[in-house]
């Protein structure tokens, strides 16, 4: 597989979903076979990012390929990784439904089916910490555990899957979870999804 350029078309894919604005978040993919990790740069527009400006690091942070600034999360997405085998594509996004409860520091219950089958328990919100900081990493990876997201208070969200497209789901049940437990909120008390559904 092409890492690069897989990383390229999920960039693309999150920002003309709606997940994000602008140059925000951030996007890794890991090659279980060489360890390696494949991370989106800092600051361009997914829309111009091309093979080269990919940067590959290995899981010591130190960098194996690429001329460029990794994301500025790279602490996050490595430390996840390192955390969790089971992980092999981690997306950081700044959806709109989720990051009001980020921002109300409110964890989020799995209130419809799709939720308690693709993340089990409460997406749970991780202590604020700057962005780019380790502290922020270690708050995520605590908040994260063994589910398949997180929110990072007042900043966003964080989805894992085993590949990117498992991530990419996660992100999309996240924030129609959201959506819709926000709606609800207007008008009742939902009720979460008891148990888990596999």
């Amino acid at each position: 597989m092409n890492y690069k350029e897989h990383l390229i078309a999920y960039g693309k894919r999150m920002l003309h979903s709606g997940l994000t604005v602008e140059t925000w978040g951030n996007i890794s993919v890991r090659d279980p076979e060489t360890g390696l990790i494949y991370l989106t740069p800092s600051g361009m527009p997914y829309d111009s990012i091309t093979g080269e400006d990919i940067v590959v690091m290995r899981p010591d942070g130190t960098i194996a390929e690429g001329f460029r600034k990794p994301t500025v999360e790279w602490a996050m997405h490595l430390g996840i990784m390192n955390a969790r085998r089971d992980v092999n594509a981690i997306i950081h996004t700044h959806p709109i439904y989720s990051q009001v409860f980020a921002v109300l520091h409110e964890d989020i219950p799995p209130v419809i089916d799709e939720a308690a089958q693709a993340m089990g328990g409460s997406v749970k919100t991780a202590e604020y910490a700057l962005p780019g900081t380790k502290e922020l990493a270690q708050n995520a990876l605590a908040a994260l555990g063994n589910g398949a997201a997180c929110l990072l208070a007042n900043h966003g969200a964080v989805c894992v899957g085993k590949d990117a497209n498992a991530a990419f789901k996660v992100c999309n049940v996240l924030e129609m979870t959201a959506h819709i437990y926000y709606m609800a909120r207007s008008i009742g008390e939902p009720e979460p999804v008891t148990g888990r559904i596999n």
